[in-house]
């Protein structure tokens, strides 16, 4: 069996808990409003701005004999660059302030996820990492189109009000090809620090959604 379906298969209870969430299952159906929304937006942007400094902490922790895995992170960083700016456009387009939800602090469960993701890159093992970028793409490939039209039509709002949204659900589709990829390279061990991360990070991204304004 291929890892990436191996990993599906041993993570499916988490990944269950996470979508039974009230804040996701109310998005998908159309109940949302405004203020969720941007809260939502305000808190990815807290971790979305890390995802580039945690692939290069990563990267950097692979030595020379992994080195096609290195340059997988290298990729990754030059598709993920700047996506943190398309949160700030969307925010502006929701009528929010977006200076000042850029510097506002994060909720304390985005605080932690993020936290937790450079904790293990550098305590335990930077592949550990991978399975925070499983919850997090597998996610906006599962939810985020549909999620955007159903909150579009709920709101009201423009189109460019979901450029995070939209674009990083049809981006996703691809990087979760280059993911399977990258993943197969990893031996047992490596694969298991995969499992755990990914186990732990559907609890801690699904605590950002369970802190979300009702």
């Amino acid at each position: 069996m291929p890892f990436h379906e191996e990993l599906q298969r041993r993570t499916a209870a988490e990944r269950a808990e996470l979508l039974s969430v009230p804040a996701i299952a109310n998005c998908l159906a159309g109940r949302v409003t405004r203020a969720r929304y941007v809260a939502f937006l305000r808190q990815a942007y807290h971790h979305v701005k890390h995802t580039v400094p945690l692939l290069m902490a990563c990267g950097s922790r692979f030595g020379e004999e992994r080195a096609p895995l290195r340059a997988a992170m290298a990729q990754y960083i030059a598709e993920e660059n700047g996506h943190e700016q398309w949160i700030l456009d969307d925010l502006r387009a929701c009528g929010d302030d977006a200076e000042a939800a850029r510097r506002a602090p994060p909720a304390a469960a985005t605080e932690l996820m993020v936290a937790y993701a450079y904790d293990y890159i550098s305590r335990v093992h930077p592949a550990g990492f991978l399975g925070m970028v499983h919850v997090l793409e597998g996610t906006s490939t599962a939810l985020a189109t549909r999620a955007a039209h159903s909150i579009a039509h709920a709101l009201a709002l423009p189109a460019s009000a979901f450029r995070y949204l939209t674009s990083h659900g049809s981006l996703d589709q691809e990087h979760v090809r280059f993911f399977a990829d990258v993943v197969e390279q990893l031996d047992r061990a490596e694969r298991d620090h995969v499992v755990h991360v990914a186990k732990r990070v559907y609890r801690l991204y699904g605590d950002i959604f369970r802190g979300l304004p009702a």
